[in-house]
């Protein structure tokens, strides 16, 4: 299957999720499969595997009303986008559009990286939900990268189409921890600070947790860090990074007591998982997408109860309790596979390149009229 994965949402600098998910299922796709990669800035390419790729506009430029037109000439069996905002006026091929989550309808606040024009529509974009709909409605099938996400699609009925998961998963690692080893009495946090992360509770239960110290990781605005410097907490308990490599990243989880994360809503959860296949326990809200991710491998406290998180921490402490959450992690985390992933998405496409030719052949034939407007006999 000749398939064209429009990559253009992948980052230039580092990884985000979206990134990340879109460069993985692309190198497991391309195992078996003839893919073909769209990108805008040839930058891209060293986030991306060695795979075939077609240079053309960006998704936030005006072009993209017309990018159809283009990918049309390149005559692909099907074409998936990890974004549902690709666009498909005028397409001939079968279309895979994903939705990840439905975070920005109660969390409007936009990514910082989006141009300011854009960041306008964007909240513009997520007041109703009928402009969701006419997005996915435009695709043959549309997927998602958990449960929890598509039950919330069919609660809104935002889209006609079928709605298949897609899911994430670890990237792979050699590095399992030894649940009898020592450790560190550091916290990870990985993931950014808008508001709906709540790292801000996180914090204040250091307080609570004398001896443990508190690591940030993500990179982080020099705004958004003076507001959380500004919370009461001793001096040195909480450590900003301000971004970290992947490899200092592995570094970290094989050393501290466990992962934490408070956030009040989320479309998956990726550090949840990756932070599970290392061999490192998970502490974190009790919502219902965490649930789904972390199974009953995680820790799950109250998002809103600092004591209930130093609760769970001390919990760890407890004889064998930590070596048991650090082997139910990476139980958890091997059922997850980017060649699973893989496999789920092949299915998405050959859905899509069905239910495209149906619905071409099911059209009616338009019988010609002669001059008067009466049909020719």
């Amino acid at each position: 299957m000749r398939i064209l994965f429009d990559a253009r949402f992948t980052r230039t600098d580092h990884h985000d999720g979206i990134s990340r998910y879109g460069a993985s299922l692309i190198a497991a796709l391309a195992a078996t499969d003839d893919v073909v990669m769209l990108v805008s800035d040839p930058r891209q390419l060293a986030l991306l595997p060695e795979v075939p790729h077609v240079l053309i506009n960006s998704p936030l430029s005006p072009a993209e009303l017309f990018v159809a037109a283009r990918i049309n000439r390149l005559e692909p069996d099907v074409v998936v986008c990890p974004m549902q905002t690709m666009g498909s006026w005028g397409r001939r091929y079968p279309l895979v559009l994903t939705l990840h989550d439905l975070i920005y309808y109660q969390n409007p606040t936009p990514p910082s990286f989006l141009p300011l024009p854009v960041r306008a529509l964007w909240r513009l974009y997520h007041l109703a939900y009928w402009p969701q709909r006419l997005l996915l409605d435009r695709a043959d099938v549309v997927a998602t990268i958990s449960a929890t996400t598509a039950e919330l699609m069919r609660r809104y009925r935002l889209t006609r189409r079928p709605v298949l998961l897609v899911g994430n998963a670890p990237q792979p690692t050699q590095r399992r921890r030894d649940p009898d080893a020592l450790r560190s009495a550091s916290l990870l946090y990985m993931g950014s600070f808008m508001p709906y992360k709540n790292v801000e509770t996180i914090i204040r239960a250091m307080d609570a947790l004398p001896g443990h110290t508190l690591h940030l990781l993500s990179r982080i605005s020099p705004e958004r860090r003076a507001e959380l410097e500004a919370l009461p907490t001793a001096p040195g308990r909480v450590v900003f990074h301000g971004g970290v490599t992947d490899a200092e990243y592995e570094d970290l989880l094989a050393d501290s007591t466990a992962l934490v994360t408070l956030s009040r809503a989320e479309g998956y959860g990726l550090p949840l998982i990756e932070a599970m296949a290392s061999g490192t326990p998970v502490i974190a809200s009790d919502i219902p997408i965490f649930r789904e991710v972390g199974g009953t491998a995680a820790l799950f406290v109250d998002p809103d109860d600092p004591t209930a998180l130093a609760d769970a921490v001390r919990s760890l402490d407890e004889p064998g309790r930590w070596a048991e959450a650090s082997r139910a992690g990476s139980e958890r985390a091997a059922t997850y596979s980017w060649a699973e992933s893989a496999e789920q998405l092949r299915e998405a496409c050959r859905r899509a390149a069905q239910d495209y030719a149906r619905r071409r052949t099911s059209r009616p034939l338009r019988v010609p009229s002669g001059p008067s407007g009466r049909n020719r006999p």
